[in-house]
């Protein structure tokens, strides 16, 4: 018991809990799966979300002092809506009032792109474009260093990539097909042009950083639990449902994406085939219900350009399974019977909708 001299628990803490407490409620989704191995993830997906939030809009909130995030970083961890495994994801506060300069060391992985947004996942789910640079625009000089300049106003020369007046963020992704040959870009990110003063926290604008980070990891989760939902009404396919709905949420506008729901006996295997555009990078990944790739660290989870073997005629063949079917590409369900999938074609000249069945091993 307390007594009026005592301290207790501070309110701002109690109501951030509370909050915490309310993002919660998706893994009581009637259609999420109720096994302990998807509610266990499930539990451990808004940790992840959590500390992902509050790294992003605590410690490094002021788009006066920038700094680049990594939700895969082995200390973060965290694995956002259908994550590639081929991928570096870079993050970044910024404000479409202030100019930036992007640089560093380009190193040898394939692709490289920036996108500024307007970033509204802790209210509605989405994040819109508001300028992109691609692999193609980062002028590299001979010792393989970039540069360029993310602004509202072009500057008067170099490269360039656009602000808005909303913009509140950039992303960039790094991709790789063969992680042990290639080597990922060194990148930095600068204010230019004004010097910032130190000053101590403030109250208010704390008060609203805690309310972000709750707000972030509700809004995120309830977004792509509503994405799993839809994937679920076309089983085991891979249909376009529509490119400007994957856009709108932060999607790279080279990518065209192909996601999916898959539900299977422990006899069953889900056959992909299709064919293979001419593209950059393509690459097709298995994720539980929550859409976070499976633990491709120590299972054949996902494949790419790079890992997968053709058929003779150019054509690909997946097989989804539990145990290895003896044909085509192999990808293991790692002990989930259901979950989604995705399929992403980078930079295609077409973009091929894949055959889908299912069929007794």
């Amino acid at each position: 018991m307390t007594t009026d001299n005592e301290p207790t628990t501070s309110k701002v803490w109690n109501e951030f809990c509370d909050r915490l407490r309310e993002a919660g409620q998706g893994l009581i989704d009637a259609a999420a799966p109720q096994d302990t191995l998807t509610q266990d993830e499930g539990v451990r997906y808004l940790l992840r979300l959590l500390r992902y939030s509050s790294l992003n809009n605590i410690e490094y909130s002021d788009p006066m002092y920038p700094e680049f995030t990594y939700a895969l970083d082995p200390n973060v961890k965290c694995k956002i809506g259908a994550d590639n495994p081929d991928n570096i994801y870079m993050s970044a506060r910024i404000s479409g009032k202030h100019r930036y300069r992007i640089s560093g060391s380009r190193g040898t992985v394939p692709l490289i792109t920036f996108g500024s947004k307007a970033s509204r996942y802790h209210l509605d789910g989405t994040m819109a474009s508001t300028g992109e640079i691609s692999t193609d625009e980062i002028p590299v000089d001979a010792d393989g260093n970039f540069s360029f300049i993310a602004s509202v106003d072009r500057p008067a020369e170099g490269a360039w990539l656009p602000l808005a007046a909303d913009t509140n963020g950039l992303v960039g992704r790094q991709s790789f097909q063969d992680r042990s040959t290639e080597i990922p870009a060194q990148v930095r990110i600068e204010l230019i042009d004004e010097a910032p003063q130190p000053a101590p926290i403030d109250t208010d604008a704390f008060a609203r950083q805690l309310k972000l980070t709750t707000a972030f990891v509700k809004g995120t989760a309830a977004t792509f639990a509503k994405w799993t939902k839809m994937f679920m009404t076309r089983p085991n396919e891979l249909p376009d449902w529509g490119q400007d709905h994957f856009q709108n949420a932060g999607g790279d506008p080279t990518i065209f994406y192909l996601h999916g729901y898959w539900k299977l006996a422990e006899d069953e295997a889900w056959v992909i085939e299709t064919e293979v555009p001419d593209c950059e990078y393509w690459n097709f990944v298995l994720q539980n219900w929550w859409m976070e790739s499976l633990d491709h660290d120590r299972m054949n989870t996902y494949i790419n350009n790079h890992t997968a073997e053709l058929n003779d005629d150019g054509t690909l063949t997946i097989v989804v399974a539990a145990k290895d079917p003896g044909f085509g590409n192999w990808i293991s369900t790692a002990f989930h019977d259901e979950g989604t999938a995705l399929m992403r074609w980078v930079g295609a000249d077409n973009h091929p909708l894949p055959s889908c069945k299912v069929v007794k091993l």
